[in-house]
């Protein structure tokens, strides 16, 4: 008779779960051994921390689209998951953590790793159960894959380690075996009538219309393309909707945001109708101001619906299907000036980002590696970054087409993602190949786990910006409350000879002339690889266009920030320069002028 371990991992084989992260644990022997049992049809992949367990369900399920599975063992093992798991339920990613308690009968006491796991993920789980029994096994383990299904989150199980072992003698008479099914029914979902005769109205009465496409619009680009070419509106592009459309499309103008273009924050300051198609982009400063445009939002979601922007239309469904919906009732605009000043103004900018791309001057400038880097990435390629100034690096200088995949931690931006997502992204696909672009701070947080991607021969190639700072926070504290910078500086690791001591293979890059022969040794290279760029620390993080109170902070705070003189130098670099100067020429125009338009 099989115990409550062995219905719980055979439940997951009927939902289609091929692959399990964790780390092994006596709080979870019992689900441990009816892993073993069934190697041949489900994987167990051994990680160096949960919390990279939790990061690879994650990006396992933004990957594939299916259940991503992580298991941890009692006490410190499952409160190590819960960072990897927020950035699923931020993300909303189907996920379902799996933890062990102690014995049943000690729940409670005092004992040894005595922590409700229940009780901590509550915040964090849509859906959060303790096993009683097997029996109960039976009914929760199967409702736990369809909650994360149906309410794109995180499921949590957690299970004593001796009710792993138990059987299902013991049933109440309503609890009647195999009456649950395991599969997950979904039906098409499509915006009300009403609805889309509405958003098409505000879109054909509009003349400056902008389309802002997240995540949701993957998969949906030869229709978010007819949508663009008919309203004659540029799209401008969330970072999780970085592959929506291709980077060299002549529609878009690129990111939004701190990370984005400045083509991408004209567009939206002047548009008069703004279409959001599968976007959360949470940075409510980078929107149109509601009084200046009229909104449409296209979300399967409709909580999401006007949560960013007090949109006049909301569309409930699926992107593509809405949007093909949608465009049969718009009338292509036979005015193109604003897309075609949008289009003047990305070429402009991307004129801009290749002076910064070819810039050879010492120290060694990041864009140029990153750059390089980029234009070396397969036109299949699955790409990741971690989070920090790396992130601003890949979303501006690595174009990528429809047919990459491209993934950060999203919503919760946190660090040390960035690896755990390539290891995922592997597994997912071990035919695509893998990039990452990361920093070394990220990367020193989980180092280890790069052994992971040795043990499993990915063939992953990922680049390092060592800069020796917390980069992105060194410029935070300086723009967002003018306060000098203080204690980003990192102690230095040779990533290169860890890699080597790991089993991989190192190559670092300290020049200009060392970009193009080293990018080549390495990527010559089968298995993982680690690429350390040896990088100015004093280069600038811009925004696309400096904020007048950011640029008032930045220079209140820059003659005691350590190495300012170079930082000043550096500004003095084109474009820099001129991107410095137009927020300091706002700051002298608000001495008249106390509500600038266009300004976030």
């Amino acid at each position: 008779m099989p115990n409550a371990a062995d219905i719980l991992i055979d439940t997951l084989i009927d939902w289609d779960v091929k692959v399990i992260f964790g780390l092994p644990g006596d709080g979870i022997n019992g689900v441990m051994e009816a892993l073993r049992k069934r190697q041949d049809q489900i994987r167990f992949i051994q990680v160096r921390h949960e919390e990279s367990a939790a990061f690879m369900a994650s990006a396992y399920a933004k990957f594939t689209g299916k259940l991503g599975v992580c298991l941890a063992t009692s006490g410190p093992g499952g409160t190590h998951l819960l960072t990897g798991l927020y950035d699923a339920k931020l993300d909303q990613m189907p996920v379902l953590a799996i933890t062990g308690t102690q014995f049943h009968d000690l729940i409670e006491t005092f004992t040894q790793q005595d922590v409700d796991l229940t009780r901590v993920f509550d915040n964090v789980a849509i859906y959060n159960a303790h096993v009683s029994d097997a029996s109960h096994m039976e009914n929760v383990a199967s409702l736990a894959c369809r909650s994360a299904f149906s309410r794109r989150g995180v499921a949590h199980l957690s299970i004593a380690n001796d009710v792993q072992e138990m059987d299902s003698k013991s049933r109440s008479k309503r609890n009647r075996p195999k009456h649950v099914p395991n599969r997950y029914f979904q039906g098409r979902q499509v915006p009300d009538d009403i609805e889309l005769d509405h958003a098409a109205k505000i879109l054909n009465d509009a003349r400056k219309i902008a389309i802002l496409a997240g995540r949701g619009a993957i998969g949906a680009q030869e229709e978010l393309r007819q949508t663009g070419e008919l309203l004659a509106a540029p799209v401008v592009k969330a970072l999780l909707g970085k592959t929506a459309l291709s980077d060299d499309d002549p529609l878009t103008t690129g990111g939004i945001g701190i990370l984005g273009t400045e083509p991408s924050q004209a567009v939206m300051e002047q548009c008069d109708a703004l279409l959001i198609v599968g976007s959360s982009f949470p940075y409510i400063e980078y929107y149109p101001r509601p009084e200046a445009a009229r909104g449409v939002q296209i979300d399967s979601d409709p909580q999401r619906v006007g949560l960013r922007f007090p949109v006049d239309a909301g569309l409930v469904g699926d992107a593509k299907e809405s949007l093909r919906l949608l465009n049969s009732k718009l009338t292509r605009k036979a005015d193109r000036s604003f897309l075609e000043q949008a289009q003047r103004a990305m070429s402009s900018w991307r004129q801009k980002m290749n002076t910064m791309e070819t810039d050879q001057s010492a120290p060694l400038k990041a864009q140029a590696v990153v750059r390089a880097f980029g234009q070396r990435i397969t036109m299949n390629g699955v790409v990741v970054a971690d989070s920090g100034q790396n992130t601003e690096l890949a979303a501006r200088h690595i174009d990528l087409g429809t047919e990459n995949q491209f993934a950060v931690s999203g919503a919760l931006a946190s660090m040390a993602s960035g690896l755990p997502y390539a290891i995922a992204a592997g597994l997912a696909d071990p035919k695509r190949p893998i990039y990452a672009i990361v920093g070394d701070g990220g990367f020193g947080m989980q180092l280890g786990e790069f052994s992971t991607a040795v043990r499993l021969g990915l063939p992953l190639k990922l680049l390092v910006i060592c800069n020796g700072m917390l980069n992105q926070i060194a410029w935070e504290q300086m723009m967002f409350l003018g306060n000098p910078q203080f204690a980003c500086e990192l102690a230095p690791i040779d990533f290169a000879k860890a890699a080597e001591a790991m089993g991989g293979r190192g190559f670092t890059i300290r020049r200009f002339d060392e970009i193009e022969p080293t990018l080549a040794d390495a990527f010559s290279v089968a298995g993982p690889v680690v690429i350390q760029a040896l990088v100015d620390q004093y280069e600038p993080m811009m925004p696309p266009k400096m904020p007048k109170d950011y640029a008032r902070n930045f220079r209140d705070a820059l003659p005691d920030t350590p190495g300012h003189e170079a930082i000043e130098k550096n500004l003095s670099r084109s474009p820099l320069r001129e991107m410095m100067a137009a927020g300091e020429e706002e700051k002298d125009l608000s001495e008249t002028t106390t509500d600038l338009p266009g300004t976030p």
